[in-house]
């Protein structure tokens, strides 16, 4: 049975908040984005490059002021920044072809992705109670998917089979890319790894608009209702992208997703007091269900620690205990020496070791 205290306890607690925080984040830069799209301006790799600069000026200032040697090879920052960048990419690319629907649904594919890697490459185990926060969580999606279907989205798309296949490969590169960021904010360093994403990031995007996009940022006529969500948008993902380690250090990368599921009932939050819209209850029920999931596997067994961790620790523990006992024996020996003791407690030394024997 869970007690008050451990549902309540800090990490718990800064878990679940910041979790939602980086979940509104993400919901906010979804009605940016719909707000930039509605101004007929449809360049997400663009969007996304002014947040790589941002991280790349902010956590590299601050890494060339602290001037530490790198705890990672580079180059696998490089291969992190193709793989988030492109993450985004597909992602966004998806909603061209396919519907809402089919991407809220099709996303969860991120979670037993992010399970695996972590189980097979960071060697995470996760007992029952982690593993039935997760289930609840996406029973609460698969409500808001039905309130979908029940209420409004029925449209498939222009091309639903690229789209979900798209959604698919992105969600998959999603949980590459947060396994990746877990493994570096819990071996090397947080403000490294903020740095180099930024650098390698923007680096790839620059490539990837002068490819794909460059026709579409000319046509683009820039005015501040233009500027304004484009800016807004950066910002918002430049302090999700900083919170992400934080969670990741707390609570693992599972975390993390389930905590994202959320963005959409945040939405929907927004849309009733924002735009006075009416939606459909079992919103307000998954709603329920996902913070009841994420409660769940919150405070379920402490489980998210690397066995080779546990065992060095013991280890240390071990050696601990050895020095401070060879110590203390010193000290007795040095005192008797002082006190002309030493004979008689050499030979009841001796006399014990021959007992045990």
């Amino acid at each position: 049975m869970v007690n008050c205290k451990e549902v309540l306890s800090k990490n718990t607690v800064a878990g679940l908040g910041l979790g939602q925080f980086l979940s509104l984040l993400i919901t906010s830069t979804g009605f940016l984005s719909s707000e930039l799209a509605k101004r007929g301006i449809n360049a997400p790799t663009s969007q996304s490059f002014l947040n790589y600069i941002f991280l790349a000026l902010v956590y590299g200032g601050i890494m060339l002021y602290r001037r530490k040697s790198l705890k990672a090879k580079w180059y696998y920052y490089v291969l992190l920044g193709l793989v988030d960048v492109e993450a985004n990419f597909l992602v966004v690319k998806a909603y061209q072809y396919t519907s809402i629907t089919s991407v809220m649904l099709l996303d969860c594919w991120t979670i037993p992705c992010v399970l695996f890697l972590t189980w097979f490459f960071l060697k995470t185990k996760y007992r029952l109670k982690k593993l039935v926060g997760v289930v609840i969580c996406a029973a609460g999606l698969v409500i808001v998917v039905f309130s979908d279907v029940h209420s409004a989205d029925r449209s498939r798309g222009s091309n639903p089979v690229k789209g979900d296949l798209l959604i698919i490969a992105g969600a998959t590169l999603y949980a590459v890319s947060n396994v990746s960021e877990e493994f570096f904010v819990k071996t090397a360093d947080r403000v490294e790894l903020m740095s180099f994403l930024g650098i390698f990031g923007a680096i790839v995007s620059a490539i990837q608009i002068s490819i794909l996009e460059r026709n579409e940022l000319r046509s683009i006529h820039w005015s501040a209702g233009a500027a304004l969500p484009f800016v807004g948008f950066s910002v918002a993902m430049f302090l999700f992208y900083s919170g992400v380690p934080i969670l990741l250090k707390i609570s693992g990368s599972t975390m993390l997703n389930l905590s994202l599921l959320t963005s959409d009932m945040w939405a929907v939050l927004i849309r009733i007091f924002a735009y006075h819209e009416k939606v459909d209850w079992m919103y307000f029920v998954a709603f329920a269900v996902v913070t009841i999931g994420l409660i769940v596997y919150s405070v379920g067994d402490k489980m998210d620690e690397n066995p080779a961790e546990v065992a060095d620790e013991e280890v240390e523990q071990s050696k601990q205990f050895d020095e401070e006992a060879v110590d203390r024996g010193n000290s007795r020996i040095i005192s008797a020496l002082q006190n002309g003791e030493a004979l008689p407690l050499l030979k009841k030394q001796h006399s014990m070791e021959k007992g045990t024997q």
